[in-house]
Order: structure tokens, then sequence, then C-alpha cells
């Protein structure tokens, strides 16, 4: 690692860019250093190309169109060096895809083939485009050519204030209160909602549960009630038909158990001569018992016999309701038991119900003032932040030719309109001139005043980003004279806090940057290439004279590129 890497105390840094076959770029390797870097060349020359490539490093969209002519696919890479303590370093971690040999250094890698179609890594590591973007957010901001416009925007200028006051922890805190008080506020009203509709089928469980309980059958009653009421039915039938069962067990003249004792007799007296009679012997016996119990069962029974009206009547009584109940809830009278339990749990679950919603409004009612408080607190910090930034936003743009211009941030509270971001509204206003009264950017600022503003602001909120790499694509538009100068000290200064990446026409910018990269674009075999080139001390000074001069270089011009360079290097 560097030395000047740890004096300059970076979390993360880019350290190296490969592009193969990416629009005019047949190969081009890039060694990028600490520091503010500058990239320059003609117009046309393809000075965004390096920048447009290293988008697609970090999740951007790809297109077939992005292959150079001639090449069946695109290939860029990118090598990041990073600390242990970086958030980059972290989420690597986290996802398991640190290289084990090298855990401190990144490389991203897109390819792209000729259907528009790419392949995605990290560390030699596959991954889906979506997982790239959510690293890519730990490396490198990018400010493009409409990052002006940017301003303009409400949820921009909400997400400045916020990266400035660093209020990322308690943002996360308020969003997933916010989520959980909303839970709680549908669970309310869909409760609230559900009371009214549980309440008609409340009372009609409760005039069910009243007519079962009066009824109260029980468990296998019903099955009972059949059998006791065929009993009690056909009393007369059983009664004569076991009379005359027994009349012919007891019968004197075929009485059975005389005819069975006789046979008896007979065959012991065989079995006295023939052995073999004794199985037929022991049978007999064994009949004649079950013939006498049989006997005694029979006039058991018959006794027990009962002719009852009135019970019988009762019996039918009950059967006819149990039937009625059951052919109300559409099931089997056996089961009307079952049917009444279930009931009785529904309506208690109902009234139980009833009974959660003081809970719930309870809840909900905390929840909410605990969203409120965090509201307030981001409040404080929002205005907080945003008197600090916009006395520093004023200072700056004085510098940058708006000596009477002054930026205000205003935050407007309102509790009746909150949000997972809490309860503020910010909004961005100037007054250019004094006498004047402050009015919003999208009112009253120019494009070369909001240019101004916009750098300013990137510069001053710069190093309040999670990622150490920031790259400005000809953000300097519309700036020039003794302004560019300005915006050139600032991009400098900025890079002693992170490693800038700065895209530049003027040569007031490209002066102060610690490394000079120069594109150039040439024809050969018919095809356009660019090649891009990190300047030596002298190289940048011809580089800066063309700049300044055009295409003709005099000596005048070569000494005060020069000079401009001097100076930079003393500012």
């Amino acid at each position: 690692m560097p030395i000047q890497y740890l004096l300059f105390g970076y979390f993360l840094m880019l350290t190296q860019l490969s592009i193969n076959n990416f629009a005019i770029v047949r190969h081009l390797t890039l060694e990028l250093n600490e520091g503010m870097s500058v990239i320059t060349g003609e117009t046309g020359a393809g000075k965004s190309i390096g920048i447009d490539a290293l988008g697609l490093c970090l999740g951007y969209r790809s297109e077939s169109s992005m292959i150079r002519n001639g090449a069946d696919k695109a290939d860029i890479a990118a090598t990041f060096s990073m600390q242990p303590n970086s958030p980059a370093y972290l989420w690597l971690k986290e996802h398991e895809l640190l290289d084990e040999d090298n855990p401190h250094e990144c490389i991203l890698r897109r390819m792209i083939n000729q259907e528009g179609r790419s392949k995605a890594f990290v560390n030699n590591h596959p991954l889906p485009v979506s997982q790239l973007r959510e690293l890519g957010q730990y490396l490198i901001h990018l400010n493009g050519q409409h990052a002006p416009q940017l301003l303009l925007k409400s949820e921009y200028q909400l997400e400045v204030v916020d990266n400035y006051a660093n209020l990322h922890t308690l943002l996360a805190e308020m969003s997933n209160q916010y989520y959980s008080w909303r839970k709680l506020h549908k669970q309310v009203s869909n409760f609230q909602q559900q009371c009214q509709e549980n309440e008609a089928r409340k009372q009609l469980l409760q005039y069910q549960v009243d007519e079962l309980d009066e009824f109260a059958i029980k468990e296998g009653e019903f099955e009972q009630l059949e059998e006791d009421h065929a009993r009690l039915a056909n009393s007369e039938q059983l009664t004569e038909l076991s009379q005359s069962v027994l009349n012919l067990l007891n019968d004197d003249q075929t009485n059975v158990d005389s005819m069975l004792y006789r046979a008896i007799r007979e065959l012991e007296e065989l079995v006295e001569v023939d052995s073999h009679y004794q199985s037929a012997l022991e049978m007999l016996n064994e009949a004649l018992i079950q013939v006498q119990e049989a006997c005694s069962e029979v006039n058991r029974l018959a006794g027990k016999i009962e002719q009852d009206p009135e019970l019988l009547h009762e019996f039918d009584q009950r059967m006819s309701q149990a039937i009625q109940l059951a052919r109300k809830h559409h099931i089997a009278p056996e089961k009307l038991w079952q049917k009444h339990i279930e009931l009785k749990a529904e309506l208690q679950t109902l009234l139980d119900f009833a009974d959660n919603e003081e809970q719930l409004i309870a809840e909900e009612q905390q929840a909410h003032q605990a969203c409120l408080v965090l509201a307030e607190q981001i409040y404080q910090k929002r205005v907080e932040a945003g008197q600090k930034l916009s006395a520093q936003v004023t200072k700056q743009i004085k510098q940058l030719a708006m000596e009477n211009g002054e930026f205000f941030i205003d935050i407007q509270h309102n509790l009746d309109k909150l949000s997972a971001n809490g309860a503020d509204f910010v909004e961005f206003n100037l007054r250019s001139n004094l006498g004047q009264n402050a009015q919003p950017l999208a009112k009253i600022a120019s494009g070369g005043e909001l240019s101004r503003i916009s750098l300013a602001v990137q510069v001053l909120t710069a190093n309040k980003l999670s990622t150490p790499t920031i790259i400005f694509d000809e953000v300097d538009v519309g700036i020039s004279g003794p302004t560019a100068t300005v915006v050139g000290r600032l991009l400098r200064q900025l890079g002693k806090k992170c490693q800038v990446l700065c895209v530049t026409h003027l040569p007031q910018v490209a002066s102060h940057g610690h490394h000079h990269f120069n594109v150039q674009k040439q024809v050969e075999n018919n095809q356009t290439e660019t090649q891009m080139s990190l300047l030596t001390q002298k190289e940048r000074v011809k580089a800066l004279a063309r700049l300044l001069g055009g295409e003709k270089i005099t000596e005048a011009v070569l000494a005060n590129a020069q000079e401009m360079l001097d100076l930079a290097e003393k500012s």
C-alpha cells in the first residue's frame, strides 16, 4: 500500500481501471493514485469514456452499442484498495466475497456480449448486477454534467442536508419505527372494522350457544337415546318373544335341559364300554351348561323389560329436539355436541378480540409518539446542519463570482405529514442581489449560478459521503476565469480528504490536479481509437498551454501554463 495512501487516510481508493473493446477504446489500462486526478482532451476525444466504463463496473445499464466495432465483447475491470474498517470491506465480508489471498483488494468486472447481456463479477465471484449496484454505493460517488439540475429536486435537497448532518443511523431508526407504527395503525383500523363486522356474528353466536347450553346434549347421548327409545318402543314384542324362548327351553314335554341330561347319562354308559365316546360326552356337558346359562340370561332380560309410555314420550321429545337443532346447523344429530363446543370457542374468541381493542390502541399511540420524538430529533439536527451548510455555501459562492449572493436552507416541520424520513420539507433558496427577497432556486437561479451553487454544495458535502472516491464529470461547465481557479482550488483541497477524478476543459481547473491524464483520439485502419495517458510535469505544461492557446502555442502561453502549475502547487 502506498505511503501516500496512508498519509491521506483513505478508507478506500480506486487504483486501476482496465478497459477492453469499449466504445472507441481498444485497450486501455489506467493506474490511479490518491489526491485529485484531472482528465483533459479535445471535444469528442472521449474524456468521459473512462467514467462511463467505470459506471458499468458499478452496475449501470449495459447495451450492445457499447462494444467496440468489430469486437465480440467488451470487458471492463476496476480495482480498489481498501482498509478493513471501510464500508465496502465490511459489505464484502458480510457477503463472503473477500479475496482470501488479498483481502485488501477488490476487483469489479463486467463483460458485455453483442446481445447486450452482461456478466458481473466481484473478486472472480459471479453475482447479480443488483448486488453490484449495492456494492457500488460504497465505492464511488458520481457527479455528472446534469448534477446542477438535481439541486432543483426537493428529494435531493433533503438528501444533501441529511448527508451533511450525518443522519443515516437516526433515519434508519426513524424508518423502522415509522413502518412499525403504520403496521399497528393499520391493525387498529382493521380491528375496528372487524369489530363492527363481528357484532352481528357475535349476537348470532350468543343466541346459538345459549340455545345449545339449555339443551346441553353430551357426547354419545343421541346414540344412547336411539337405543333406549328402540327398546321402549318395542317392549311388548320383546316380552312376547322372551316368553316364547323360555317356554321352548322349559316346556315339560320338550325340555331341552332334560333331553340333554338323559343323553349325557346314556353317553356315560357308552364311554364305559368304549372310551371313543368321551369327546362327545364332554361336548354335551358343555351344551347343557350353555343352555342353562342362556335360559338364565333370557329370564334376567325379560325381567328388566319396561313398558313406560311417559319415558318413551320424553325420549321422543329429546330426540326430536336434537334432530331439529342439528338441521339448523346442517349437521348430523350425533355431531351436535361437537358443534356446541365449536360455537362456544368461536364466541369466546370474538369476546376476547373485543377486549384487546384498548391494548392495541395504546400500543399504536405509543409507537406514534416514538415516531414524533424521532421526527423532532431529526428536525433539530436538520435545522442545525442547514444553518451551517447554508453559511458555508454562501461563503463559497461569494468566491465564485457571486459576491452579493446568499444561500438559505428553509426547513418546514409538519407532523401531520409524517413519513419514514421524518416530517420535514427542505427548500433551497437564493438571494442573488442585495435588496431582493430569497426565492427558490428553480425560480431565481440562472444556469451559471446553479452550476456554481451545485459545485459548492458537492465540495462541502463530499467528505460526508460514505464513498471515498468522487468523480466530477464536467461540472465546471459555464465557469471561467478567476472563478474557475477557485473551483480548481476547491477540488484540490477536497482531494486531500478523498480521491477526486475530474473531467474538465478548463486549464484553471486542470492545473490544480495532483495528476493529469490526457485523452487523444486517432484513426487507424479506418477505425477511431482513444488513448489516455498520464502526463509528466513537462507534458502537463504543454497540455495546459493547448487548453489556453488552442492550436498556436507560443512561449508566452507556455510560460502562463507553467505559472498556473506553480501557483496551484502553492495553493
